[in-house]
């Protein structure tokens, strides 16, 4: 299975209605200043407190919102709509904003959650009615600030964030991109300055990976990540520069699924995502190429071994299944 179908998003809306209000197990990013900080998920996030830890709800509305546009007669469409009303509110948002305001939250949820929450706002913007556009126009304060903390720290950050977890500065650039295109030609325009200045040199990667803890690919985020912002016949030249033997399958490890060796270990389910995101990856970089292609030919059979490795364990433990479908409907979905 390499597509999105109706049923596969049934399950997946069921999936993510089970944990995005799901409070406890909760993992907090969460400085104290003192004792009145001392209080619950749900306290300091009235929106974001489920699926185990903030940044994983975020994505949980995302694939809720994203689901809903691409089957609005959904089963679970009238949970998810009710959803988004009851939560996403003018009231909530400004707690969220007020958390974010502290000064012990400069760094909180950097940079993944802050490309998560732009990816939610750019999904909740494609549709014009309804709850979505609702919680768009709602949650829209919330998405500046993560904006103008984009814009205040993309000066400093000389360096980019090689990493296959959540420091990702590939991952988190990629997935803001399309709020910042379409809402924000500044950030877009430091974004991108960005990413040719970290990865435009980068020459024959060896792709020492995966490590034990990835749930992102370094090699191939940044190789999505550059796509997204260079232009067709630029982005191939400079490909065909950072993996000059994709065509022949090597390096091997960017070919092989990765294997999961316990999924009740909430880092090393995270290879499982690795798998997913992988395949999100390949997909893409295919499409860059055209149909006629080595490197698509490849890159297409890559992403259906690592669908395939992971797709039957999206769901079965909770370590795994309060964010694996995100991943999963990233690498399946077509608009993605």
């Amino acid at each position: 299975m390499t597509a999105l179908t109706r049923d596969i998003a049934e399950k997946f809306a069921a999936l993510a209605l089970s944990h995005v209000e799901r409070e406890y197990p909760n993992k907090l990013d969460h400085v104290m200043a003192g004792p009145d900080d001392v209080r619950g998920p749900k306290a300091l996030h009235p929106i974001f407190f489920g699926s185990f830890d903030w940044h994983s709800c975020v994505h949980g509305y995302w694939l809720l919102a994203r689901l809903l546009r691409r089957y609005p007669d959904l089963a679970a469409a009238p949970r998810i709509e009710r959803l988004f009303d009851a939560r996403v509110t003018a009231p909530n948002v400004a707690a969220e904003c007020a958390y974010l305001a502290r000064p012990e939250a400069r760094g909180f949820e950097r940079p993944y959650g802050w490309g998560w929450l732009l990816a939610l706002q750019a999904e909740l913007d494609r549709r014009r009615a309804d709850a979505p556009a609702r919680a768009a126009a709602h949650l829209r304060p919330l998405t500046e600030m993560f904006a103008a903390r984009f814009k205040a720290f993309l000066p400093l950050c000389d360096y980019p964030v090689r990493t296959g977890v959540h420091s990702s500065t590939a991952f988190a650039l990629r997935m803001a991109a399309d709020y910042a295109e379409r809402c924000d030609a500044e950030l877009f325009a430091l974004m991108r300055a960005k990413v040719q200045s970290w990865y435009g040199g980068d020459r024959d990667a060896q792709a020492w990976e995966p490590s034990q803890d990835d749930f992102l690919s370094p090699t191939l985020m940044e190789a999505e990540c550059m796509r997204r912002f260079t232009d067709g016949a630029a982005f191939r030249a400079w490909f065909a520069a950072f993996l000059p033997r994709a065509a022949d399958g090597a390096p091997a490890s960017l070919f092989a699924p990765a294997r999961v060796s316990d999924r009740t270990d909430g880092k090393i389910a995270h290879l499982d995502g690795l798998n997913f995101s992988r395949a999100w990856c390949w997909r893409a970089i295919a499409s860059a190429h055209g149909a006629d292609n080595a490197v698509a030919r490849r890159a297409h059979a890559a992403a259906l071994l690592h669908i395939g490795a992971s797709l039957p364990h999206v769901a079965g433990d909770y370590m795994g299944e309060h964010w694996l479908a995100t991943f999963a409907l990233l690498a399946l979905d077509e608009a993605a």
